[in-house]
This record gives structure tokens, C-alpha cells and sequence, in this order.
């Protein structure tokens, strides 16, 4: 009886898929029945943690260029930027729908009647099913919460919130311009709205112990959000944190540590939560490191290894503290 209890949780059946975890893809193909793709969309948002508002410069990790379109110029109409993601997600990834995906810098942070021309634009185009839209977690209004639920009765509806991790003292160091509080009082006020809800963390922040980064896996395992994307941490030149690794100041993850962290975080995580993302890359001509990181699907491998090698899967220690 005793160990019927502590036995860990069946893999779950309805993620239709061969993995050990709930990926982005089975979860379009389960809701939708057909391959999905989101279209990354630079909408022109700048962010408060720039402009003076909160702070300058940015958080510690970030440098602030935005996406390539907009450092090759003025950038295309948000119909335009569509366009041409589907032409290729068509050809190349035989897709058949797709979600608009604002996500450069914080699409949230701009007049209401500016927020809905740009998301009324993105909606109007052929096969856009829906919109995913990256913020802060203090850029999130009740008036923005309801402009999304509006939506949501009609499209479907992902709301990013960039968290990074659960710690205070953490946030302070990345000067993220926010508390993990208003993080909690966004998600609540979220609730209930028929929005779905991702949230962004980061594995390798300065000062956090393996302790910290699982802290923060059970915080979200125990919120009613419905996604998230793991990010390794990367240093980039011209950043702070860049700076802080060139001086040696910062340490960054090997490939090893980091695969098993985030494994250790989808043991934690519930069986049901979309698993967005599991690593992250920068733009080649600032990048400093981890070398490891440029090859992303050797690090999707590796998750999977271990996985394989542990005899486990997300959700398996849902029930249990480590």
C-alpha cells in the first residue's frame, strides 16, 4: 500500500507523442488537429525597463536590439511580417495554421487603442487562428486583461509572461524593474479570462543553487498557468551579464548540469503544462557563451538521454518534494 502511494505517475496517454514531456507541437496537434506554427512578430514595442520609466539599460541579460528586422530598418506591417512567415512555414513545414507570436521587447506596453489596431491586424489574416503575446508581468493592466479575454471568445489566446525566477533577490540582480509579487498578482488576475498563460524562467542565474532554480519549478507547478519555456542562460556582448562573464565575474552551466536541471524541473512540473521551450540562443555576432548553446538540438538530445537514462518524464515527481 505504501509504495502504491509513492509510485510515480504513469506517463500520461493523451500527449500523443514519443516523448518524455509535453511538447509545443503535440499540444497544437491535440488541440487543433493539424501543424501549427507561431509567427515571430516585432511590432515596434520598446519596454519600460528602457525607456526611463522603471530603469535603463535593460535587464542584465539583454542587449536591446530587438530583432533582426528591426535592426535591418524600418520595420514591415505587422500583415506583411505574417505574410511572409506563412509562405515559409507553408513550404517548408507544410503548416496549416498559425498564431501570431508579439515578441520582441514588451507587446503589451502601449495605449489600449495601439494594442488593439496590431492585434485586430494580426486576427484579420488568413489561417491565424490566434495570438501569443509577450509582456511583463507589470504591463499587464486589468484594461489589457480585458482587451485578450475579448478575444479569447473567439481566437486562441496565450499571454507570456517573462518571470526569469521566482526570487527577489534574483530579480534585484537582473535589474528586472519588478518583484516576483506582481508576478503572482498578474497570474491571478489572468485567471478566469479563458487566456492561456506561459511563463519564462531562466536555469543558470547568478547566485541561484539548484535549491533556488527547483524553488521555482514548484512555484509554478503550483499556479493555474498552462505553459512555459525554459531558457538557458547566455551571455551576450554589450550587456551587463556579458560583461560580468568577460571579467570573470559570472560562471555560466556546462551542457551536463544544465541537461539535468532541466530535468530535474520537468520531474516537477504537472503532466498537463505545454513545455514551450527547453534551451535558448543568441545572435552569432555577440555571442559569448555557453559554447554549448549554439547547438540547440544537441541539448534537445541530451534531455531527452537523461530522461531516457532516469526512467522518467515530466510530471513524474509531481507529487513528491525533492
Amino acid at each position: 500500500m505504501n509504495d502504491e502511494k509513492h509510485r510515480a505517475p504513469a506517463r500520461p496517454a493523451f500527449w500523443n507523442n514519443s516523448k518524455r514531456y509535453y511538447d509545443l507541437k503535440s499540444y497544437w496537434r491535440n488541440r487543433f488537429g493539424c501543424k501549427v506554427y507561431k509567427l515571430p512578430i516585432d511590432a515596434g514595442f520598446t519596454c519600460p525597463n528602457r525607456d526611463g520609466r522603471i530603469a535603463v539599460g535593460g535587464c542584465a541579460y539583454c542587449d536591446g536590439r530587438g530583432s533582426k528586422l528591426r535592426q535591418a530598418g524600418p520595420l514591415p506591417s505587422v500583415t506583411a511580417q505574417i505574410e511572409k512567415g506563412k509562405a515559409y512555414y507553408t513550404l517548408h513545414r507544410r503548416a496549416a495554421k498559425f498564431i501570431a507570436y508579439f515578441q520582441t521587447f514588451t507587446n503589451t506596453y502601449d495605449v489600449l487603442e495601439a494594442l488593439r489596431r496590431r492585434y485586430d491586424e494580426a486576427l484579420a489574416q488568413p489561417d491565424v487562428i490566434g495570438l501569443s503575446v509577450g509582456t511583463r508581468p507589470d504591463c499587464v493592466p486589468d484594461p489589457v486583461l480585458d482587451l485578450l479575454e475579448g478575444y479569447a471568445g473567439q481566437a486562441h489566446i496565450w499571454l507570456e509572461l517573462g518571470l526569469q525566477s521566482i526570487h527577489d533577490r534574483t530579480l534585484v540582480n537582473l535589474n528586472r524593474g519588478h518583484d516576483a509579487r506582481t508576478f503572482l498578482d498578474a497570474v491571478a488576475r489572468a485567471q478566469g479570462r479563458g487566456i492561456h498563460i506561459c511563463v519564462h524562467i531562466i536555469v543558470g542565474l547568478p547566485g541561484e543553487t539548484r535549491g533556488d532554480i527547483l524553488a521555482t519549478a514548484r512555484a509554478l507547478a503550483d499556479l493555474p498557468i498552462q505553459g512555459v519555456k525554459i531558457h538557458s542562460l547566455l551571455a551576450l556582448r554589450g550587456t551587463p551579464l556579458g560583461r560580468r562573464y568577460e571579467s570573470g565575474e559570472v560562471s555560466l552551466m556546462s551542457k551536463e548540469e544544465y541537461v539535468a536541471t532541466v530535468c530535474d524541473i520537468l520531474e516537477i512540473l504537472p503532466s498537463e503544462m505545454v513545455i514551450q521551450r527547453l534551451t535558448a540562443d543568441g545572435y552569432k555576432d555577440i555571442f559569448l557563451g555557453p559554447s554549448w548553446a549554439v547547438n540547440k538540438m544537441a541539448v534537445l538530445n541530451g534531455i531527452d538521454w537523461e530522461l531516457k537514462r532516469r526512467r522518467s518524464w515530466q510530471g513524474s515527481k509531481r507529487d513528491r518534494r525533492l
